[in-house]
């Protein structure tokens, strides 16, 4: 799509907050355009064929919250399956590094310190999740781990007031066709223009100028959805300037979660095939190590996620040392002759994204209010939205796609 010189109200980013908007003008009598970087729309939300018939899920994966998940109308209404199997992430499918009868002593670590940080999160000064952590509690480098894939950082680095405002049902579900095809399918009547990077956002004037790769647009009101690094790193800047933005955006970082898809050989005997949506952890006693999904859907792949300092190290190696890391953790559990029967297929590196610089936003200690900051308008004529915005949904496509209706709403109310 061409870029217009004048719209009523210009949107900033084609993922779930920016397609959100875009329906939720939609019949308003406004004009509205989508402005995306990108040649693509779905932004950290984006489905690839890593080999034929087997769809990866680069970005977000589950639906979270699914009773409650705005996305799963949408998937309904465009005809696309759900897969209501539950997942796997608190089971273990072998004994090997985490014997069966550890689990209960785990969860209820696990469900303690969650009790100690709802408790936390009612003192008057908002402190690290991670002082919450028994001390010298055999567990804690799990609690850690798992902060890693769900946060994107360890525990010292989360709000305890952040992470008690979070709201779970604890259903989950995927789709066949992957998250990113449902987000791309969901955008496909939304009118946006790809390639087309803002720079500048001149809000001097009466109207809102928008400095952009394919030329200037002028808009009455602008809907700012790009991920929080690019605001505090001011890759895109603002005229006159918003510290208070910039500052909120600073203390919403994006963490770092990666994925990494691993085909995998099936034995000739079946009694040796892995279990279908089966689960591994990598370790329970470091905080660096990974989770796996085995099999997931039946696929012949196994899944691997690794978060926090540890995927950051493994990203900043380059190369395939993701993939590595999950084949030597893999070997390990399952046995040597593993060896030979995975190999790459695709991973993530939204570490190294220049649109993104991160996977999902968490709130550091003492910043857990930024998102309100972050979410409050303008004058009337800038808003922001994405998933950083929200303030009990935060870190999932959902979250970023109800925050783009609620700007919506805001620049037509």
């Amino acid at each position: 799509m061409s870029l217009p010189s004048e719209i009523d109200i210009a949107i900033i980013g084609a993922g779930a907050a920016g397609l959100g908007a875009a329906h939720a003008l939609q019949g308003s009598g406004h004009s509205a355009i989508i402005l995306e970087a990108r040649d693509r729309i779905g932004g950290r939300g984006h489905t690839i064929l890593a080999a034929p018939d087997i769809p990866f899920d680069v970005g977000c994966e589950w639906l979270h919250s699914a009773d409650r998940n705005s996305f799963v109308g949408i998937a309904t209404s465009l005809g696309i399956a759900i897969d209501r199997s539950r997942g796997s992430w608190r089971d273990h499918s072998f004994d090997v590094g985490f014997p069966a009868q550890a689990h209960a002593a785990y969860y209820a670590a696990q469900d303690a310190f969650y009790a100690r940080v709802e408790a936390a999160a009612e003192l008057a000064q908002d402190t690290a999740a991670g002082d919450w952590l028994e001390p010298g509690n055999r567990w804690n480098p799990l609690i850690d781990a798992i902060s890693t894939y769900i946060n994107g950082c360890e525990l010292d680095r989360v709000s305890s007031y952040d992470t008690a405002a979070y709201e779970d049902s604890d259903i989950n579900w995927r789709l066949h066709l992957g998250y990113g095809a449902l987000i791309a399918a969901y955008g496909a009547p939304c009118p946006i223009a790809l390639n087309t990077e803002v720079t500048l956002i001149d809000h001097s004037g009466p109207r809102v100028k928008l400095a952009t790769s394919q030329g200037t647009l002028s808009a009455g009101k602008v809907i700012i959805t790009v991920p929080t690094n690019l605001i505090a790193d001011e890759a895109i800047r603002f005229d006159p300037p918003l510290p208070d933005k910039v500052e909120a955006a600073r203390g919403l970082p994006l963490g770092v979660a990666e994925k990494v898809m691993l085909a995998l050989d099936e034995p000739t005997q079946a009694h040796h095939a892995l279990p279908i949506d089966g689960h591994l952890r990598g370790a329970t006693d470091r905080v660096g190590t990974g989770s796996y999904d085995l099999r997931p859907r039946g696929l012949p792949v196994i899944a691997g996620f690794f978060g926090g300092r540890y995927a950051r190290d493994l990203i900043e190696q380059g190369g395939d040392a993701l993939a590595q890391a999950a084949i030597d953790e893999l070997v390990g559990l399952l046995g040597s002759d593993y060896r030979n029967r995975l190999r790459p297929l695709a991973q993530s590196r939204w570490l190294r994204d220049p649109l993104a610089r991160g996977s999902y936003s968490h709130a550091l200690p003492g910043h857990a209010g930024a998102r309100a900051v972050l979410a409050e308008p303008v004058d009337g004529r800038l808003l922001f939205a994405g998933e950083a915005t929200s303030p009990d949904i935060f870190s999932t496509a959902h979250g970023a796609r109800d925050s783009g209706a609620r700007a919506a709403r805001q620049a037509i109310g």
